[in-house]
C-alpha cells in the first residue's frame, strides 16, 4: 500500500447504513445479531411509492445495529447474490476496520460457530479465509454473510 502525502479533504459524505435484500428475513436477522452483536432497532411493513418501485415486493425492513453500524435488512423475493468467482459489474464486499488485529481472530471464530451449529441458513458455503498479512503489517479477514454477501475485516497499524 502506498501511503500518498495529501491532506484529503473534511468528509461530506458517511455511510449511513448498509442495505442487504434477504429472502428470509429472520434467518439473515438472527445471524446479524449473533455475529455483529446487533440490536433491533425499528420494522418498517408499509413502504413508499419510490420504494416500492425500486424493490417491488420488499415485505419488511429492519435495521441492526451494533454501534455507529446499521444494517437495514429488507426482505424481497428474488436470488441470492452470485458467488464472488462469477464475474458480474458492481458490489464486491464491504470492508470493517478494527482497533486489534486480534478482533479478527475472535470475528473468525465466531463465524465458524456459528456456520457449525446448524442454526442458519447459508447461501454459500464458503468458509472465512485465513487471516492474512501484507507486507505493511496490514491483517484482512474475509467471510460470508447468510445471503452470500463478502463481508472484509481489516486492522491496518498505525504506522501505514
Amino acid at each position: 500500500m502506498t501511503n500518498l502525502e495529501t491532506t484529503p479533504a473534511p468528509a461530506r459524505r458517511a455511510f449511513h447504513h448498509i442495505g442487504i435484500q434477504t429472502d428470509d428475513l429472520a434467518n439473515a436477522a438472527s445471524w446479524y445479531e449473533a455475529f455483529f452483536e446487533c440490536v433491533p432497532s425499528w420494522t418498517l411493513t408499509q413502504f413508499s411509492e419510490l420504494t416500492q418501485s425500486r424493490l417491488p415486493g420488499t415485505r419488511e425492513l429492519r435495521e441492526l445495529t451494533a454501534g455507529d453500524l446499521r444494517f437495514h435488512l429488507f426482505e424481497r423475493p428474488g436470488d441470492t447474490a452470485p458467488h464472488p468467482t462469477q464475474s458480474i459489474g458492481g458490489f464486491q464486499h464491504f470492508c470493517l476496520s478494527t482497533t486489534d488485529p486480534a478482533d479478527l481472530v475472535e470475528l473468525r471464530e465466531r463465524w465458524m460457530t456459528l456456520f457449525e451449529s446448524g442454526d442458519y441458513a447459508f447461501a454459500l458455503p464458503d468458509q472465512p479465509t485465513d487471516i492474512v498479512v501484507d507486507g505493511d503489517g496490514v491483517h484482512s479477514l474475509y467471510v460470508y454473510d447468510v445471503n452470500g454477501v463478502e463481508f472484509e475485516f481489516t486492522y491496518v497499524p498505525d504506522s501505514v
